[in-house]
């Protein structure tokens, strides 16, 4: 183990929804240095009428990504971040069973009503404490129950847990991504066995829990030779915190725990972090999550469609092959009309990718309509009822997390790749009234790269102190909340 004196150099592998990348980390006591050597394309494949992960061409991927880390110096350790909920099926031999199905196929619609009236939904809440997300792990498992897949699985790993596996061949699962299941007590931090008996489901499947800090062991020498490192080092793969909100939480600069964040990429997570779960019935019918984050404390948090809804519109247009630039497009968003048209931006409607019969804009446009606002007729309207329905939705989801936990925050902080979206941030400002200061944009690379170094020995004892550091090696940038603007209509136009 490097002494805390020594600068230590890691690889953290950063999995999103929509892209990919492995960064170079290195951490010493003058700060913090990341650098993006790969980067890749990520997303949904459908097949017949379901959409699934290339999980292997993932694995390609990332191998990709830690043999170019390798390539510019020793390597001290690797860590893997990415989406929730997903999941791998392996036999008895450890083998995977087919490619894990995407969480935005439909193949989950209605499981959610099912599940609720079979167990009821205040006892799911009271023993899970998650926000009732259609998607969620064991709506998943329950939409497979019957299957061959399922039928024959001996293991369940989770997207990061089965990359990790296969670097390692060891079996486990990090504690922040199984408290997304709705598989896992948050009270106890154990796997909900009871729950699952009585969904029928095999609670056998599911791995032994792992803390992030935690060693799922060396790289298995033919991985070390692949991707270019001494199989006689034995290069630790380190459980970060694997859901990647749980990493960019840790890289929040923070200095202050009455902060509000908002994890603002193809999904925002908006939200607090707690000591303990608020599990109270105000906040079940407020349908509040509460997940596991670094050190034992609790994100609270709500759920929020995210820039995804204006990707999609962006990749709809260019189907149609409209010069629409995203630069120029966010330029003349910011001189349009504000709060024209807005709508309830976490509407189950925009879960799905568009289609040529059904794109993403014309979902938007509809919306619109429907909340009683003209109709938003242009690729600028609709990026503005967009932009302007997200700060709505942060608004009100932020003072409802107020109001359920008693923690009133002094500032947001918004990271991610949206930190870099001027006008979704001075909106933001406007609409909660509080200043909010963006970036950094990579805060999950950040928070992967900072448990790892604690790890390995770093002087970093705890989340204040990985906040210093992120202070110390990133610039920010900060907006106050500017007055004029009718917020309180525009929330109830949203959620008529």
């Amino acid at each position: 183990m490097r002494q805390s004196s020594g600068a230590l150099r890691v690889a953290a592998v950063d999995l999103g929804a929509t892209s990919g990348r492995v960064m170079s980390g290195r951490v010493s006591a003058t700060g913090i240095e990341l650098n993006e050597l790969h980067r890749f394309r990520n997303g949904a494949v459908r097949a017949g009428d379901s959409f699934f992960w290339d999980v292997l061409g993932i694995h390609r991927e990332v191998l990709t990504g830690i043999r170019e880390v390798a390539g510019t110096g020793p390597l001290d350790g690797i860590g893997i971040d990415s989406w929730a909920v997903d999941y791998g099926l392996l036999d008895r031999d450890g083998r995977l069973l087919g490619n894990p199905f995407s969480h935005r196929d439909s193949r989950t619609d209605g499981v959610a009503e099912r599940v609720a009236a079979q167990v009821g939904a205040d006892r799911l809440y009271a023993t899970t404490g998650l926000q009732q997300l259609p998607f969620n792990t064991i709506y998943q498992l329950v939409a497979a129950r019957g299957t061959a897949a399922l039928e024959s699985a001996e293991s369940l790993l989770l997207l990061p847990d089965l990359l990790g596996y296969w670097l390692t061949g060891t079996m486990g699962a990090e504690r922040t991504n199984a408290s997304t299941t709705g598989l896992y007590d948050v009270h106890n931090g154990e796997w909900a066995r009871d729950l699952c008996r009585e969904l029928e489901l095999p609670w056998s499947i599911l791995p032994t829990l792992r803390d992030p800090g935690s060693r799922l062991g060396p790289l298995l020498p033919d991985v070390a030779r692949e991707v270019g490192v001494d199989p006689e080092r034995e290069v630790p793969v380190i459980a970060v915190g694997s859901h990647d909100t749980a990493s960019a939480v840790v890289g929040v600069p923070a200095t202050t725990d009455r902060f509000a964040y908002i994890s603002s990429g193809t999904w925002s997570l908006v939200g607090l972090e707690l000591d303990k779960p608020v599990v109270t019935e105000a906040a079940r019918a407020a349908d509040f999550t509460n997940e596991g984050g670094v050190d034992g404390t609790i994100r609270f948090l709500k759920n929020v469609m995210g820039l995804w809804v204006l990707s999609e519109s962006l990749r709809a247009w260019a189907d149609r092959r409209l010069d629409v630039d995203l630069q120029r497009l966010l330029a003349a968003a910011a001189d349009f009309e504000p709060l024209r048209s807005v709508i309830d931006i976490n509407d189950p409607r925009l879960l799905a990718p568009g289609t040529a019969s059904d794109p993403m804009p014309e979902r938007v446009v509809a919306l619109a309509v429907e909340a009683g606002g003209p109709e938003p007729a242009s690729p600028v309207a609709i990026t503005r009822c967009i932009l302007d329905s997200l700060a709505v939705a942060y608004r009100r989801h932020l003072r409802t997390a107020a109001e359920l936990s008693g923690v009133s925050p002094e500032v947001v902080h918004i990271v991610g790749g949206g930190s870099q979206n001027t006008l979704l941030c001075q909106l933001t400002a406007d609409a909660c009234g509080l200043p909010v200061v963006a970036g950094p944009t990579e805060a999950a690379a950040l928070g992967n790269v900072l448990v790892q170094a604690r790890t390995l020995g770093a002087d970093l004892p705890d989340l204040p102190a990985m906040r210093a550091a992120v202070r110390a090696s990133y610039e920010v940038r900060e907006y106050q909340p500017r007055a004029g603007l009718d917020w309180d209509a525009a929330e109830a136009r949203a959620n008529s």
